[in-house]
């Protein structure tokens, strides 16, 4: 069976990867306008897959299948980023392709309960809209950030890590003494990693309290899922500073917001970054991960 990748913009980058290490995949990059951009010229997005996407390959029988993965990067640009996910999954649904999503990086995912009453999941409302009525048949996320909610269980989402690709080359460069925290309880539900004790105040503030034992002359290395303003981050250091860490080095997933990354890497020893989303401070490639989650499915 053929497999046809179908990058969107903000995963071009991982695409491209693709295309140097693994000739297996086909990539089929959506069509440029007139004006050779993915937006037309009231910066509304435009979409048009190829018309031989839709063609059995030469040679192939009547009932040739293909697998259909789209590849979507939920950073830096969400809003358009989802609208232009959409329109490609409304084609494939036109045409009658049941495909699959790779997402590098699920947008909204912070927002994956109600915190307080006028608010709404919208983690759970975007993948029930994908299953439901674009008939996605499976779900590739990695490190999701509601890991280990009890929702995920209704959907066909497989969830891949990249924290041991993280953890792996601190190993490498600082040896195999360090002590891997989480920054808060979450992360311990996401990563399998002791947290720090966190209270949420609201759904934009929190407060990390003060570690109970001391970290004199160890390496810490606190993994996080993403880095957004840095914040949660930042008061993590303050607390292992305080608690008297000889080095504290950081293991993210996501950067998010590139000021946030920033901030990180001016404080940090050194900050380990994957490139699930385009940012100039990562060091870290998941194009083999991704590679060998959609050959093993």
């Amino acid at each position: 069976m053929q497999t046809y990748i179908i990058p969107t913009l903000q995963a071009e980058h991982i695409a491209k990867n693709i295309l140097k290490k693994d000739k297996r995949f086909k990539i089929v990059f959506p069509n440029l306008s007139k004006e050779r951009k993915r937006y037309f010229p009231d910066e509304e997005v435009y979409v048009k897959l190829p018309p031989n996407l839709f063609l059995p390959q030469r040679g192939k029988t009547k009932g040739y299948k293909k697998r259909v993965i789209v590849l979507h990067s939920g950073a830096p640009k969400p809003n358009e980023g989802l609208v232009e996910l959409e329109l490609i999954l409304q084609i494939l649904r036109d045409n009658k392709i049941k495909p699959e999503i790779f997402f590098t990086y699920f947008p909204y995912g912070m927002q994956d309960k109600v915190f307080e009453k006028g608010e709404t999941n919208v983690a759970e409302n975007l993948i029930g809209k994908l299953v439901n009525y674009y008939k996605v048949k499976r779900i590739y996320i990695i490190d999701p950030h509601f890991e280990g909610r009890k929702w995920i269980k209704k959907y066909p989402i497989k969830s891949i890590s990249a924290v041991p690709l993280l953890t792996e080359k601190a190993k490498k460069d600082f040896g195999k003494d360090i002590l891997f925290l989480s920054p808060d309880i979450g992360g311990k539900r996401r990563t399998g990693f002791r947290g720090i004790k966190k209270e949420r105040i609201d759904s934009f503030r929190v407060k990390i309290a003060p570690v109970p034992i001391s970290f004199k002359g160890k390496i810490i290395g606190v993994i996080d899922d993403m880095i957004k303003t840095g914040g949660t981050l930042l008061k993590f250091f303050e607390v292992a500073k305080k608690a008297r860490a000889k080095k504290v080095i950081a293991l993210v997933t996501h950067g998010v917001l590139s000021s946030g990354v920033s901030k990180i890497k001016k404080k940090y020893t050194k900050l380990y970054l994957t490139n699930t989303i385009k940012q100039k401070g990562s060091n870290i490639d998941i194009t083999d991960l991704i590679l060998r989650t959609i050959s093993s499915h």
